[in-house]
């Protein structure tokens, strides 16, 4: 049966409706940085999504060609991830779509080096004939959080995040924002055939110890 990173670590994948403090450990990642409303049609986001699964899938299905990635284990490509933040923002305040800067992600698993990603680039590139360019090799240490599942609308993600703030302030912490880290998603419900009411997005937002 194929890895599934969301079963395995469900801590990281699966948390209560509930906020929770989670310590969240270095990850390797593909990543696309964009900007701007991820809801344009035709959009650099959209674009971004396609290139991270391209090359998502050229590495997993690797174990059907003549290329042997050393520790290589069949598993389940992870869920499309977004780090998100505007210039000049302070807090969780209203953000306008058109002013986003965003990094979107898949995670890969700890088999794949820099070297693999390489392979996979030209790989994807001869073979679909696209420009992946932009995919970058990116580890990410994400450090302490605060998260927690929002059942919704992705605009109304507004009221998890109040909760998420209050709770973290209840147990001695402040939201780090603006730092060196992000407003963090993770989309488990594919947008595309999941009812707004019914998508799960974690939602995380990174932590430090009040002074």
């Amino acid at each position: 049966m194929a890895f599934d990173y969301k079963k395995e670590y469900k801590e990281f994948y699966l948390p209560k409706q509930t906020p929770a403090i989670v310590e969240i450990p270095e990850m390797p990642f593909l990543a696309v940085r964009g900007k701007g409303d991820p809801n344009v049609e035709g959009g650099e986001y959209k674009a971004a999504i396609g290139l991270l699964y391209g090359i998502a899938f050229t590495i997993k299905m690797s174990k059907l060609g003549s290329h042997r990635m050393a520790g290589y284990f069949d598993y389940v490509v992870p869920p499309l991830e977004g780090l998100w933040w505007q210039e000049g923002a302070t807090g969780n305040g209203p953000m306008r779509k058109a002013d986003f800067q965003w990094i979107s992600l898949i995670r890969l698993p700890n088999f794949v080096t820099k070297a693999e990603y390489n392979w996979a680039i030209g790989e994807a590139t001869a073979k679909k004939k696209t420009d992946y360019s932009k995919v970058e090799f990116l580890t990410y240490a994400e450090g302490l959080c605060v998260q927690c599942m929002h059942i919704g609308p992705y605009d109304e993600e507004g009221e998890a995040i109040q909760r998420m703030v209050d709770y973290a302030q209840e147990a001695g912490y402040a939201i780090d924002l603006p730092s060196s880290r992000y407003h963090h998603e993770i989309y488990l419900s594919d947008a595309r055939k999941v009812q707004p009411d019914k998508r799960k997005t974690v939602i995380r937002l990174p932590i430090r110890k009040r002074e």
